[in-house]
């Protein structure tokens, strides 16, 4: 079940699609067009309005879900005829585009609050197959491109009862030796953890690179991290500086406009392993050099380690900055 602000926030954004004057009129008489929402749900944001809890989400979903609602580039003044809330169902594996409700069957939202994350995926789907299609499960990333200093970290923590290796550890071992590190790392440790860190980086970026040789690669890898779909979306939310209202184009559109001149990624030293990435291009509509930056941060899922490493992929450019992405108007 989603948290409570994540369902205030992408409720409430579809919500004032729907016409009404003020959030609490159209939480007081909910509107038919707002479909699956069941009354559970229904009932936990009413109950967090009625309490005064979550007043800046409210705000700032209701700004963004009546600026959709008035933008030329959104529904222009029409009040649509259905608004569905996607919840917290599982995506069939196909689907790419991040929506969280739907409008008339056409346009596709996404609600991003206080979140910079573009992507959260096993280190191989992205290094090796860059954001494409994959098989089978995901292994030990750590134990695959750093197997020496994992094994080394490892030990700085094992206790008797735990196995010989660390890829031998079951399920409920790594539990217990997640909870038992849960409050840091034992003396000598943390030395070892910055020893894999460094080599992870510099492996995941090596490998990164490897698969992005050619032009072509680079340009697709591009339109992946930015999360380019078939079908145009918006991205409604907010950012720590500012209201966040774009609309995210095509690789279609991306080629109608602009030039990729690089992509370039480097490992980072320090902390846990990070990659950083930049892409640069040509906007010849405006005859400008533009570029959009991030990093992904390797670790594990669920606490050290709990469960095998993802990658989390972050943007660190503005949103209304990045090619490809156009304010709502």
């Amino acid at each position: 079940m989603p948290a409570l602000r994540t369902e205030i926030t992408e409720i409430v954004t579809g919500l004032a699609m729907c016409g009404m004057a003020e959030v609490g009129l159209a939480l007081q008489h909910r509107p038919p067009q707002l479909l699956n929402v069941d009354d559970a749900t229904w009932g936990r944001v009413t109950g967090a309005w009625e309490r005064r809890e979550y007043g800046q989400e409210f705000h700032a979903a209701w700004s963004n879900g009546f600026a959709f609602l008035k933008a030329r580039s959104g529904l222009r003044e029409k009040v649509p005829l259905r608004v569905e809330w996607k919840g917290p169902h599982k995506p069939p594996g196909y689907e790419r585009v991040p929506a969280d409700l739907r409008v008339d069957h056409v346009y596709l939202v996404s609600c991003k609050y206080l979140s910079s994350i573009l992507h959260n995926a096993s280190p191989s789907a992205l290094f090796d197959h860059g954001l494409g299609p994959t098989e089978g499960r995901a292994g030990d990333w750590f134990a695959e491109v750093a197997p020496a200093e994992y094994q080394a970290l490892y030990e700085a923590v094992r206790n008797d009862a735990l196995p010989r290796a660390a890829t031998e550890l079951s399920r409920d071992e790594r539990r217990g030796l997640r909870e038992t590190l849960a409050a840091g790392w034992p003396d000598g440790a943390e030395a070892r953890y910055r020893e894999m860190a460094g080599v992870v980086a510099e492996a995941s970026a090596t490998r990164w690179r490897h698969r992005l040789g050619r032009a072509g690669p680079r340009e697709e890898m591009a339109w992946r991290l930015l999360r380019l779909q078939a079908a145009p979306y918006f991205v409604l939310g907010t950012t720590d500086a500012a209201t966040l209202r774009v609309r995210v184009g095509t690789p279609w559109d991306w080629r109608q406009r602009f030039d990729l001149r690089a992509l370039d990624v480097a490992a980072e030293a320090g902390g846990q392993p990070r990659v950083s990435w930049r892409l640069e291009v040509h906007d010849r509509e405006t005859d400008e050099d533009r570029a959009a930056a991030g990093h992904v941060e390797v670790r594990w899922s669920h606490g050290r380690f709990g469960q095998p490493p993802e990658a989390k992929v972050y943007l660190d450019t503005p949103h209304r900055d990045v090619p490809g992405y156009f304010p709502l108007d």
